[in-house]
């Protein structure tokens, strides 16, 4: 399955609510189980971005809509890097002429 590496900040709405964070992560865990991915990681952190997510998925596509749907509920920013494995780098490195 595809990895994507989500970084995402909280809107003015989402820091304002910020103590129900922790229920809109499992609320944001299960709506990845349910499209039949898995959340690797979940990070807090300082500086640039608050939050730091790292998810399997079946598709860019599955990607996309989660993404979108979590941004809908206007809590958070996101911005979404898909990430290849090193073995999968290897690989595309090794096809550069």
């Amino acid at each position: 399955m595809p990895t994507y590496v989500v970084l995402a900040n909280w809107t003015d709405q989402g820091i304002r609510a910020v103590k129900k964070s922790p229920q809109r992560l499992d609320a944001t865990r299960k709506a990845i189980e349910a499209a039949g991915g898995k959340m690797l990681g979940f990070y807090l952190t300082m500086g640039r971005y608050d939050e730091i997510l790292i998810v399997e998925g079946p598709s860019d596509a599955v990607a996309a809509t989660l993404a979108l749907s979590a941004g809908s509920e206007g809590n958070v920013r996101t911005e979404t890097l898909k990430a290849f494995p090193e073995a999968e780098y290897r690989n595309i490195i090794a096809k550069i002429p």
